[in-house]
């Protein structure tokens, strides 16, 4: 599978459409999140490469491409003292789910799976759907290769930042 195609790039745009130009969104343009990477960054790319694996298997890949794109969803720099209750492992999530339900409406309960699960294995909640697993995957993934700055050489940075 090739990573980028711009076919897949523009069906990809057409799940997220509502959401990606959306305020909220785009305010995680300010949030850092792995070294060299903004949380905007992070979950386009988590995003995309959920949207391509779930249509690849025949999953819906709207639902995984949207709810990759909020799985992160937390509005708040970790990095600042105060910023949230306990572990941002555990917090992120549950944030990220809340400021889904405001920026969408009521999220259904896969949805809500979906984001909450994005931290399996280290957090306790559990990926119950297809999708779920998918937007997992694709957030381990994307992020070794963010952490290993491998995403930059392979040109995503540049496309996710367009």
């Amino acid at each position: 599978m090739v990573l980028f195609d711009e076919t897949h790039w523009y069906r990809f745009l057409e799940c997220v459409a509502d959401l990606i130009e959306s305020r909220e969104v785009l305010s995680m343009r300010e949030i850092p999140h792995h070294p060299g990477c903004n949380c905007y960054e992070h979950s386009v790319f988590v995003a995309y490469i959920a949207f391509r694996l779930a249509r690849r298997w025949g999953l819906d890949c709207r639902t995984a491409a949207r709810c990759g794109l909020l799985h992160d969803l937390y509005l708040y720099n970790a990095r600042e003292p105060g910023t949230h209750p306990g572990n941002q492992c555990f917090d992120h999530p549950v944030a990220a789910a809340r400021n889904a339900r405001m920026l969408c409406g009521e999220l259904s309960p896969k949805e809500e799976n979906i984001i909450l699960s994005h931290m399996w294995p280290l957090a306790k909640r559990r990926p119950r759907s297809r999708e779920a697993a998918v937007v997992n995957l694709a957030d381990k993934f994307c992020a070794t290769l963010e952490v290993s700055q491998l995403w930059r050489v392979m040109g995503m940075r540049r496309l996710v930042m367009a």
